[in-house]
């Protein structure tokens, strides 16, 4: 560690953290924001078991979940283009991560609509609730609550998983950490440094979590 290690260190610590508060933090929370729209209606599909609805649903998961987030990324970005589709960078990876997360998340919404006993659901409709008023009022809110932490969990992978986007000419902080790379030649001591701004934006996901839960599990108490 000399002075000049030193001095690039710090000079581009702000050049890596600005571009992940104003492009990985984005990404992350409109990406999430979409895969859980997408999640919970595909989760709510396979609950309602409608058979062509249900086939349809697994299909999706089944072929999100067995491809490569990288492989989507390169197929909406510059594969799309070869049908007369042109997507700016930011918007790709948008679609890419929220179907991506949509179908991870949708499993786990699905295992959470389950896990809510089907008395309740029972005594829902001896009241004369809907089945729309059942889901809003009863299933969802349990679901969610129960679905909190592994969501919180892949929320936090998401946070990660932007890195992939530079190689789609999204600059966020990776891309950001690879052009000073270029220009300092010093790779070891920067991806170490983008590596522990990854840790801090993880770190405080951690500690929401957390408040989070416990907040859940005294909501849940009374």
């Amino acid at each position: 560690m000399n002075e000049r290690l030193l001095q690039i260190l710090s000079d581009s610590f702000f050049k890596i953290l600005i571009p992940g508060l104003t492009m990985t933090v984005p990404l992350t929370v409109i990406s999430f924001a979409i895969a859980l729209v997408i999640a919970i209606l595909t989760a709510l599909v396979q609950f309602a078991r409608i058979r062509v609805l249900k086939d349809i649903a697994r299909f999706y998961i089944w072929i999100i979940r067995g491809t490569p987030l990288l492989v989507q990324l390169y197929v909406i970005f510059y594969g799309l283009p070869n049908l007369g589709i042109m997507l700016d960078p930011f918007p790709a990876a948008v679609i890419v991560f929220a179907v991506n997360e949509g179908a991870y998340a949708a499993e786990t919404m699905r295992a959470a609509f389950e896990a809510v006993p089907q008395g309740q659901m029972e005594a829902a409709y001896c009241v004369g609730m809907s089945y729309p008023q059942i889901i809003r009022r009863i299933v969802l809110p349990q679901a969610l609550r129960t679905a909190f932490p592994p969501l919180s969990n892949e929320l936090i992978a998401m946070v990660k998983d932007t890195s992939l986007a530079a190689n789609i000419t999204v600059t966020e902080m990776f891309m950001a950490t690879q052009r000073i790379v270029a220009r300092t030649y010093e790779p070891l001591a920067l991806y170490i440094e983008v590596a522990l701004i990854y840790l801090m934006f993880s770190t405080v996901l951690t500690k929401l979590q957390r408040a989070g839960e416990r907040r859940l599990s005294r909501f849940g108490g009374r």
